[in-house]
């Protein structure tokens, strides 16, 4: 094993109360690509701030290898003194290093070099940064949220060049497929102290499982420990026993130990309020249109939103997703063509720039509308500090100002706003940026398992592959010309369906280079097939329908109960509700199953 270049060790750091790392630790040696993770708030950042010199711990040993170089990717970055951003990023360089490798990185992160620093949008600043981070190749790489703002071509190439960097690397991100694909071992921070896995990210959800269970079960024991010591105490203690200061002493010592345990930060808990029913066809765009001068940003574009459907829009950044996502909910109108949105639609919105948010405005005030210390979810009246909690805000938080949270927590304090909402549309403009991993959990089941309509725009690969049915992305995802294609299943099945369809152009443009007599006789004996999207349906509604009949099962289990509507009406109606929308969508696909295996076994002959 090689020394290591950089290492913590017991580090400890406290702001006043409750200490954000204690005992934490952290060992990188060359070669290493290690992903550090933790809930919102544990101290991820800090401790990469301690690593890189900008934080220093109130104790605890920090060891630097005297020859080794460190770069940290700045949240800020300070433009000052600088006219172009190919200047900015050129003043990383080291006396030997190429210079050639600014104008790489820059091109490939969407830059020229020529812009003016102090003119950048956020999502630029964030790149002209990682440009001057990674130029130098140093030894040791530290990154935090390096995929923020960045799109999907980007995050892809973002993922080849880590994989081949010779810099040893530590990387914080909420992007569960980027960690996978780069990170070969895994420090978890929990509670201010830290453990490490010498495994990627794709084995640390299990890893921590077990390691939660394995503590509740050493608290479990301790705590029956504690119950034999003090029946001892209580009953069967001599006069010669009452001596046993040793034995007393341990107990004391099991019992502090038992009441300090401080256990694992708790899970969001949320549902969405119910809304009324919206109609069965949600959003129908025909032939619609949208160009900013010259620019073509959709060209004619048709879609049917019905209830129900998840639908993700992807594409590189400035393709003109967020313009599509306005024309189809109304809220900008197009060149042409015609949106028509169903009935009784509730919409609620998550816009990725967080612009609902007052900085000076309270968490309390925020979630109740001003409107005194309670709100109204699901019909019932809440006070705001017990509905906070859910969303893991302490009571005390209720009269702090907005600008003194997080980006987590501002997505988390939205998150809980538009949960309290009847809603049956849920709108989300890139809805992952900011949260842990945890939270994403949650809004990945709110989203999966919506009753109501959902579109998302996303650069989240793993959160499109998880959640949405149908995934809208541009013709030609290079360069994008406006043109617009909906493919179904989520973002990995786009690619599959994308990749058949390049094939099956290349077949055809192969197909009108033959002689006029040979594509006669090809065309003759070719068959018409079914779509990609028909194919796709062909496959996974059998899997779809056996999900429906399982859920239909389960409830006819709980309903069998013959008290169950004097104990519990609510709950009765509720169940009953759900199983006949259960049964009308199994009834939906196996109308739709049938229909495509008629067309398949005609079209086979």
């Amino acid at each position: 094993m090689a020394p290591p270049i950089l290492k913590l060790d017991d580090i400890f750091l406290s702001f006043g109360g409750a200490p954000l790392l204690a005992g934490a630790g952290l060992q990188i040696e060359p070669g290493d690509k290690i992903c550090l993770v933790g809930r919102n708030g544990s101290g991820k950042s800090t401790l990469l701030k301690i690593a890189a010199g900008l934080v220093e711990a109130q104790s605890g040993e920090v060891f630097r290898h005297p020859s080794s170089t460190v770069r940290y990717l700045e949240q800020a970055p300070d433009f000052a003194d600088f006219n172009t951003v190919q200047a900015y990023a050129e003043a990383g360089l080291g006396p030997g290093d190429d210079p050639y490798r600014v104008s790489y990185l820059l091109s490939h992160l969407g830059l020229s070099g020529d812009e003016d620093p102090k003119m950048l949008s956020g999502g630029e600043s964030r790149r002209a940064a990682l440009a001057r981070v990674m130029a130098p190749e140093p030894d040791i790489l530290l990154l935090d949220e390096p995929t923020n703002h960045l799109d999907l071509p980007t995050i892809e190439w973002l993922e080849g060049e880590l994989q081949k960097t010779r810099s040893a690397l530590v990387l914080i991100s909420h992007d569960r497929r980027f960690l996978e694909k780069v990170s070969t071992a895994t420090v978890w921070l929990d509670r201010g102290t830290s453990r490490r896995l010498d495994r990627g990210f794709a084995h640390f959800e299990a890893w921590r499982d077990q390691v939660l269970e394995a503590e509740e079960l050493e608290q479990h024991k301790l705590g029956k420990s504690i119950e034999r010591e003090e029946h001892w105490l209580r009953y069967g203690v001599t006069a010669r026993r009452k001596r046993n200061m040793r034995r007393l002493g341990e107990l004391q010592t099991m019992r502090s130990n038992y009441r300090g345990h401080k256990g694992p930060q708790g899970t969001v808990q949320a549902t969405v309020s119910d809304a009324l029913e919206s109609g069965k066809l949600v959003i129908e765009a025909d032939k619609i249109t949208k160009s900013f001068g010259e620019r073509a940003i959709v060209t004619p574009f048709s879609i049917r939103v019905h209830r129900g459907d998840c639908i993700g829009l992807v594409g590189p950044n400035g393709a003109g997703k967020t313009t599509l996502l306005k024309m189809l909910t109304g809220q900008l109108s197009p060149d042409s063509g015609i949106v028509k949105l169903g009935t009784n639609l509730e919409i609620a919105t998550l816009d990725q720039k967080r612009e609902d948010l007052d900085p000076e405005d309270t968490l309390a005030n925020y979630l109740t509308d001003g409107r005194g210390e309670n709100l109204l979810v699901n019909g019932e009246q809440r006070h705001v500090t017990g509905y906070m909690k859910e969303f893991l805000f302490q009571p005390e938080q209720a009269r702090t100002p907005i600008r003194n949270l997080s980006g987590g927590e501002r997505a988390r304090l939205m998150l809980a706003r538009i949960l309290s909402r009847p809603t049956n549309l849920l709108i989300l403009d890139e809805p992952t940026n900011d949260l842990d991993i945890e939270t994403l959990d949650l809004l990945q089941e709110i989203v999966a398992g919506f009753p109501g309509t959902v579109i998302l725009v996303s650069h989240d690969r793993d959160f499109l592959d998880r959640t949405v049915t149908s995934t809208i992305a541009p013709a030609v995802p290079d360069a994008p010309d406006g043109r617009w294609i909906e493919y179904a299943g989520g973002y990995s099945d786009m690619l599959v369906q994308r990749k058949g369809a390049l094939e099956e152009r290349k077949r055809a443009e192969k197909a009108t280079e033959k002689p006029k007599t040979q594509q006669a006789t090809a065309s003759g004996s070719s068959k018409v097939k079914l779509s990609f999207k028909q194919k796709f349906a062909l496959e996974n509604l059998p899997k779809e329908m056996v999900k429906a009949e399982a859920e239909i099962a389960k409830r006819e289990q709980v309903m069998a109960d013959p008290d169950l509507f004097t104990r519990d009406p609510a709950a009765f109606n509720r169940l009953a509700g759900e199983m006949e929308k259960l049964r009308a969508s199994l009834t939906d696909m196996e109308e739709e199953w049938l229909e495509l295996e008629m067309l398949r076994e005609e079209l086979e002959g």
